[in-house]
């Protein structure tokens, strides 16, 4: 089979589509609206595999009308523009755009002419909700569907679908004895479900019968190969994590691409290496924070594909930055301080005197300020009573914090060790 399981058995019909009654069953709004052909643009929200994308094809198909199709990780302003002129030189064209939501504003700003003038009637595809992940221009001009996921006797029908196709073109019998473990992988994504009845299918040379047993040690062998948004998305991402915190940029670029082709949302990655900067570099080399938050901006500004360039900048230099975790270990260990001590009293040198009483009850009284002497420091006390000398804060080492290091133990002899 060259082509996908799900992708031999996706409908090409209403009559063939399964679930989504409520849009496109018999005398719904939607199938009254392709039937007289006379579709509004539209997004489509719903969960993957419950049939977007198969839907938009089946109204192209339905209307004979021109189709094009971007999707929003490898399609750029200029590719929405391309597809555009094309659509003008023809009537009532369809642009369906998958995953919509991962247009940035101008990807967005770019559609907004086209579907205003009827040049194009556009499809957007998401998984997200589009009041927040669509500029509220081009949600105004679209007709909201939102579709669910596939219901138990629909996944059923699938199946039959599956079993059916491996008899009529190969002439294999596959059974299926037990359902519940491939209904439970598939959550309600027919996608799933069919790579799942293919991988589970092609570990058999004929006829097979598929259980619930047959099913949970084949998938949990080869659970990457069908699932990439399960526990192969989280393994991907740790090992990204793990190879900048390791100082591999080459495994870092690696595991970055393993994301970006498989359609991993780009404000995940830079939200990952933004906390990263911070947790992982922090003082080491304050510039990376501010490296990682400028890649987030533009990121979310850009979208796929050019964000792609960001993103590997971003974490080329975060791998081949030093390394430093101790304000990460700071702040964690002062809120176990905290947790064990309680809200102890601010000393009173440092408190507040807005008003008269809280001067005469010795508010603000002794304070030095700091700016008043040689160095703008001088040695006072900051911490409760109980934790005088507690240290919390204990630099790594690192050319930068060594010589915070230095110049903290020359300013708190006596008081912190450094």
């Amino acid at each position: 089979m060259n082509k996908p399981l799900a992708e031999v058995l996706r409908p090409e019909s209403l009559n063939e589509y399964i679930g989504q009654a409520h849009l496109v069953g018999e005398g719904a709004i939607l199938r009254s609206a392709i039937e007289k052909g006379d579709i509004p643009s539209m997004i489509l929200w719903g969960p993957p595999g419950v049939g977007k994308t198969t839907l938009a094809n089946i109204i192209a198909n339905t209307l004979s009308a021109p189709f094009y199709q971007l999707s929003a990780i490898n399609s750029g302003v200029k590719e929405v523009r391309d597809v555009i002129e094309k659509a003008k030189q023809s009537d009532k064209a369809i642009l369906f755009v998958d995953e919509i939501h991962r247009f940035s504003k101008n990807q967005q700003d770019s559609l907004l002419g086209a579907v205003e003038q009827g040049i194009v009637r556009l499809i957007g595809a998401t998984t997200e909700n589009p009041s927040f992940e669509v500029i509220s221009p081009l949600l105004s001009r679209c007709q909201v569907y939102v579709l669910q996921s596939l219901e138990k006797e629909d996944l059923l029908k699938i199946i039959d679908r599956a079993t059916g196709y491996y008899k009529q073109a190969f002439g294999r019998t596959v059974t299926v004895k037990e359902a519940d473990a491939l209904l439970r992988i598939s959550g309600g994504d027919a996608r799933k479900l069919m790579n799942a009845i293919e991988l589970v299918a092609s570990q058999f040379k004929g006829d097979c019968v598929i259980d619930n047993a047959v099913v949970c040690s084949i998938i949990q062998q080869n659970l990457s190969m069908y699932d990439k948004k399960g526990e192969n998305h989280y393994d991907i991402i740790s090992a990204f994590i793990k190879s900048i915190r390791g100082s591999d940029p080459n495994a870092a670029v690696y595991w970055l691409a393993r994301m970006i082709a498989s359609g991993e949302d780009p404000l995940f990655i830079a939200r990952r290496m933004l906390i990263l900067a911070s947790e992982d570099i922090g003082n080491a080399n304050p510039n990376a924070l501010l490296l990682a938050n400028a890649c987030f901006d533009a990121v979310n500004k850009i979208g796929y594909p050019e964000c792609r360039i960001i993103l590997s900048q971003t974490a080329v230099y975060l791998a081949t930055s030093p390394k430093s975790n101790s304000t990460y270990l700071a702040i964690n260990k002062a809120l176990e301080v905290v947790e064990k001590t309680g809200d102890l009293p601010v000393p009173l040198q440092i408190r507040n005197a807005p008003t008269n009483l809280m001067k005469q009850m010795g508010y603000g009284r002794d304070y030095l300020y700091s700016h008043d002497f040689a160095g703008h420091f001088v040695q006072q006390q900051f911490m409760p009573d109980a934790l005088q000398t507690m240290e919390l804060y204990s630099p790594c080492d690192n050319e930068r914090e060594n010589k915070t290091r230095e110049r903290l133990r020359a300013m708190w002899q006596g008081v912190y060790k450094y």
